[in-house]
């Protein structure tokens, strides 16, 4: 699996010499750069079959340097971290890999055009068989300085159809800015404080406000609800926001003047037993870091990537899909002594 970049604009050198004609100071509309197509539409599937086999070829043997050319960011994060869950079980637990493909003849491609400067990206909702409806929505970024492409985001659709994003008459999409755009009902930063207060408090301060329900909302609304509550009296469950290294996003324009905003966010999830004589035994998929040894507290930590389509005007957003991998835990083992299991 895969950090996103926001779209910048190369700024333009101009002269400060007083003998030089105001005229010509910028240039004319028929001077400045034409946006062009990130890459064509043959580039953009030839990308997609060549992550999916090297993927295959990293993820057999676990090979973090051969994944590290293909994914980046959150997404890279989140299939490091799968690897490290799989090395932490005993190998009769470790289930074979199985090799995989994402199908390029039913890819919906969304391609912006970008002028030079500007970081160049493209989304692609994808299925990983043939001959059915797209079900991820992923996001693809160029590394100029490796002259490649990688994977940055993928999504689960969450049952929602595609949104319409909005083509040109030659098919290719338009980029448009993810945060600070007043045409927007939501950025991707508010987009991600509802995020996190759905895992937080189950919505209760921004994440109802900012969202309508959708299947993908209310999943995370049942994450806060039920795990909050599994260890009864015997302990706690805390969900938090925590320091986030990928802030950048993507966004394109819908047809109807919305936008399809793809982000980033990292939370916590911290356990706790409620009194000393309590502990909590690891689960074997957590073996990796905490090495099955009894703890007091447990702190999670995972790192997802989201989408949410986001309207003009003032009317809710909706949360299409999200994808969570826990990437680090850690906490302190019991103090030595009887202890009853939270």
């Amino acid at each position: 699996m895969a950090s996103v970049a926001c779209l910048a604009i190369a700024a333009t050198a101009c002269s400060n010499d007083s003998d030089t004609p105001a005229a010509e100071k910028a240039p004319s509309a028929s001077t400045a750069p034409k946006p062009t197509p990130a890459l064509s539409t043959a580039q953009a599937q030839d990308v997609i079959t060549h992550y999916s086999k090297i993927n295959n070829r990293a993820n057999a043997t676990r090979d973090r340097s051969l994944l590290d050319t293909i994914e980046d960011g959150p997404l890279y994060a989140m299939s490091v971290s799968e690897y490290t869950e799989t090395e932490g079980l005993p190998k009769a637990d470790r289930k074979p890999y199985k090799p995989w493909s994402y199908d390029t003849a039913s890819a919906k491609l969304y391609i912006p055009r970008f002028t030079p400067g500007q970081d160049r990206w493209f989304a692609a909702a994808l299925s990983g068989q043939k001959d059915t409806a797209p079900s991820r929505l992923t996001v693809f970024a160029e590394r100029p300085e490796h002259k490649r492409w990688e994977m940055v985001s993928v999504v689960d659709l969450e049952g929602k159809k595609l949104p319409n994003v909005a083509l040109d008459r030659d098919g290719y999409a338009t980029a448009v800015a993810a945060n600070g755009n007043k045409q927007l009902a939501a950025g991707a930063d508010l987009l991600r404080t509802a995020v996190l207060d759905n895992f937080a408090t189950g919505g209760a301060n921004t994440g109802t406000k900012v969202f309508t329900p959708t299947k993908a909302s209310k999943q995370q609304i049942e994450v806060h609800d039920k795990t909050g509550t599994r260890y009864g009296d015997k302990g706690t469950t805390v969900f938090a926001g925590a320091a986030n290294r990928y802030k950048n996003a993507y966004a394109l324009k819908t047809t109807d003047d919305g936008a399809l905003i793809l982000f980033a966010h990292t939370h916590t999830q911290t356990d706790a037993v409620a009194h000393s004589g309590l502990q909590i035994n690891p689960g074997k998929d957590d073996r990796a870091w905490l090495h099955g040894v009894p703890r007091s507290s447990i702190q999670y930590t995972f790192v997802c990537s989201d989408a949410a389509t986001v309207p003009a005007k003032g009317d809710p957003s909706q949360l299409i899909g999200y994808m969570c991998a826990r990437t680090d835990a850690s906490g302190p083992p019991v103090t030595s002594g009887p202890s009853t299991r939270a």
